[in-house]
């Protein structure tokens, strides 16, 4: 999803009319959110019995905080859903033939001019919170025009203000037509999107790209697959065109490749084609390259761009991967995990020093469970894998001076240098304001005391302190370094004093700033029916859980909290259990916390067990 929405202009949002906003659709609304695409709202299965739109639209508002309005309104729900009242043209719309592949327009019927009326009235009240043209009509008391009505929706709805929700049922065929217009009508073309791309010749400067067919190629590899023919790759075109048999050049590994094949997807069918313009997503054969690359004409050196890249969050589980075949190591095994690193930024793979294990990294347990299923369907692999292991943060909890000087002499030129400053740690703003990083360095020396070239050794060497702390050996998060002075030898001094300097510093700062160990909370929704509800609250309780809210709809008990990581695994076992297999619940990566004292001081021991056997080998 995550990869699908960097590249899309406009987004339909698909909602279940009886179940309403779940969990999964307020992650995909946070990443519409971050990727600013503009959204219109459909809610599916009419047809099911329980289901309630207006329930739906209100889910809308309170939990995803939508400026949303109904622009139909069903005519019949469940078995007897025909069609719907088109509220921007107060005409009914009845889908009939075989597969409701025939629209008919009719006048509303008599039982609905009320309902019909009273949303629409809604729906326009809803507007003119957000376009002035609509409010001054709303205020007089004025009906809009059909022309100025749908230009309000429109230019609402890019500017991601305002949610036209659109019903129907996809099972059934019924009223897909009338929301497919709405997606032309509402939604923006690729000429109304601003998109931004980095120029590589100019320090990563912003550039707009204009978006037409004339201007130099531009195009984002967001999805790569694994084919019978080879690796086929996902392009979405942002300016200029692409044709068949034209050199392109990646531009984040500068490699040239020949456009041999150009198909247009169409679901599982391929269309063969010979160009492709600018707006369009297609894919290519034969093209080695990684997801998030971008592409450029090969022949125009002065176009270097990249485009922003996609946002990809740090892994928080991670598991050994162990083929039960050793002879598989160097064939499918290795081929397996660089494919999917490949596809998916968010699956890493690093080898253990001590272990010289295959430590695969993810988003869950789940995650990381579909790529081993695939490793044994898709190539033959099978493996065993071992105890998950949760990936924890370290940090600090307070503002702490250090002033360290690092000299060492053994004959002939020695190693001198002071640094003098403070480290403190940072709120979750204090790091958004700083683009996402975790560790920021100021340099606030005055004068010459601190010669300049070394600034850049001793900022090098705080920053590869944090990369593993001192307390458990995981990365530190949110800290602030702040150099204020220091001093040099006019002969001992050079880059790697003043680096090991400034890793002494760190260490010897970090143990007085109260340093704690940082675990990774999940936001979990558990779904389950109302007679389990007990049991199910208590199972989150047990894992140290946090509830946040509960909710009764429709039998079923949903039940959202906050859960540390480490106590979620072999949860999927634990819920079917308790709830005979009718349970189900999702996780989705929340923040770190601090961790208790009682497992910090185990998790302290356990590291430094590992250190002291290291040394002794």
């Amino acid at each position: 999803v995550e990869r699908a929405l960097r590249v899309l202009d406009g987004a339909i949002m698909v909602l279940c009319g009886v179940a309403g906003v779940q969990s999964q659709s307020i992650t995909v609304d946070r990443q519409m959110k971050r990727y600013q695409v503009p959204r219109i709202a459909f809610i599916n299965k009419l047809d099911r019995t329980g289901a309630e739109p207006f329930r739906v639209i209100d889910d809308l508002r309170d939990k995803l905080n939508l400026n949303a309005a109904p622009v139909q309104i069903p005519i019949g729900l469940e078995d007897k859903i025909e069609g719907v009242v088109d509220l921007v043209s107060m005409k009914a719309l009845y889908s009939v033939g075989e597969h409701g592949e025939i629209i008919e327009e009719k006048e509303i019927p008599d039982e609905l001019i009320e309902l019909a009326k009273e949303k629409r009235w809604e729906m326009i009240e809803r507007l003119g919170e957000v376009d002035d043209d609509i409010a001054e009509l709303f205020l007089m008391e004025e009906e809009p025009d059909l022309h100025t009505l749908k230009a309000a929706i429109r230019k609402t709805t890019i500017a991601q203000t305002f949610t036209p929700v659109f019903m129907g049922s996809a099972f059934k065929n019924k009223s897909i037509q009338p929301m497919l217009d709405g997606v032309a009508s509402y939604l923006p073309s690729p000429l109304e999107k601003k998109n931004i791309a980095l120029d590589l010749n100019n320090k990563e400067a912003e550039i707009v790209l204009k978006g037409d067919a004339e201007s130099p190629l531009c195009a984002l590899a967001f999805k790569l697959e694994d084919g019978q023919y080879g690796q086929l790759t996902y392009i979405r075109v942002y300016q200029g065109t692409i044709s068949k048999g034209e050199m392109i050049r990646n531009t984040t590994t500068g490699k040239k490749a020949k456009v041999g094949r150009l198909v247009r997807m169409h679901a599982d069918d391929m269309e063969e084609v010979d160009q492709v313009g600018t707006g369009e997503i297609c894919a290519l054969f034969g093209i080695d390259c990684s997801s998030g690359d971008t592409f450029c004409l090969d022949g125009d050196s002065n176009f270097n761009p990249a485009m922003m890249s996609m946002y990809v969050p740090e892994p928080v589980i991670s598991l050994a991967l162990i083929p039960k075949n050793k002879s598989e190591v160097s064939g499918n095994f290795s081929k397996a995990l660089q494919r999917f690193q490949k596809e998916d930024p968010t699956f890493r793979i690093h080898t253990d020093p001590e272990s010289k294990q295959q430590i695969i990294s993810g988003m869950g347990e789940l995650h990381l469970e579909v790529y081993v299923e695939r490793m044994r369907r898709e190539y033959k692999v099978e493996c065993s894998t071992g105890l998950p292991q949760v990936n924890f943060r370290e940090g600090i909890t307070k503002r702490v001076d250090f002033n360290y000087l690092h000299k060492k002499q053994s004959g002939g030129s020695g190693q001198y240098g002071r640094v003098i400053g403070h480290m403190e740690p940072m709120t979750r703003e204090e790091v958004q304001e700083h683009g996402g990083k975790e560790f920021v360095f100021v340099n606030d020396c005055i004068g010459n005391s601190m010669p300049p070239e070394y600034i850049s050794a001793v900022e090098k060497g705080f920053e590869e302190q944090v990369k593993e702390g001192l307390l458990v050996g995981y990365p530190i998060l949110g800290i602030k370094v702040t150099l204020t002075d220091g001093q040099a030898h006019a002969v001992d001094s050079s880059e790697l004093a003043f680096r090991l300097a400034a890793k002494g510093a760190f260490r010897e700062a970090f143990r007085k700033a109260s340093p704690i160990v940082l675990e990774p909370i999940m936001a979990v929704q558990v779904e389950v029916p109302d007679e389990y509800q007990g049991p199910a609250v208590g199972s989150i309780n047990k894992r140290r859980g946090i509830i946040q809210d509960t909710e009764m709809r429709d039998g079923y008990s949903i039940v959202r909290c906050l859960v540390p990581l480490a106590e979620m695994f072999g949860y999927t076992t634990t819920l079917r259990s308790l709830t005979q297999a009718k349970g189900e619940f999702s996780m989705e990566f929340h923040e770190y916390s601090p961790m208790n004292k009682g497992d910090q001081k185990k998790l302290e021991d356990e590291y430094e067990k590992k250190r002291q056997e290291k040394n002794k080998n």
